[in-house]
């Protein structure tokens, strides 16, 4: 009976304890701004103004929770997606690190 107790204990103490459910839209941006629990990424997009049939860049700034044990830095690219408001301005979690600011730098661009 005891060993089954601590079995089921180590079981649940093995799973990640998240603090909100991820769901709806996903963005990827820029890590622009980094604090201790969460971090601010820019996304960038093209819109097209057909009054003078040109496009301008637009901005969005996304502040996101960052999970503990997650090593994020600035200028990474990241993906986050959205979860319910878990404050006044962060509604979204990091889900994923896809590219570090390291590796942008390596790249050589063939002309």
């Amino acid at each position: 009976m005891a060993e089954k107790k601590e079995e089921k204990q180590t079981e649940k103490s093995g799973k990640e304890k998240r603090l909100a459910s991820a769901r709806g839209r996903i963005f990827g941006g820029i890590v622009v701004r980094k604090f201790s629990k969460r971090i601010a990424i820019e996304n960038e997009r093209t819109i097209y103004v057909h009054k003078y049939e040109r496009f301008y860049k637009k901005k969005m700034r996304i502040h996101a929770r960052l999970p503990e044990g997650m090593d994020v830095n600035v200028g990474d690219y990241i993906k986050v997606q959205e979860c319910r408001p878990l404050s006044k301005i962060i509604h979204h979690i990091v889900i994923e690190k896809i590219k570090s600011a390291e590796d942008k730098n390596d790249i050589k661009i063939k002309i």
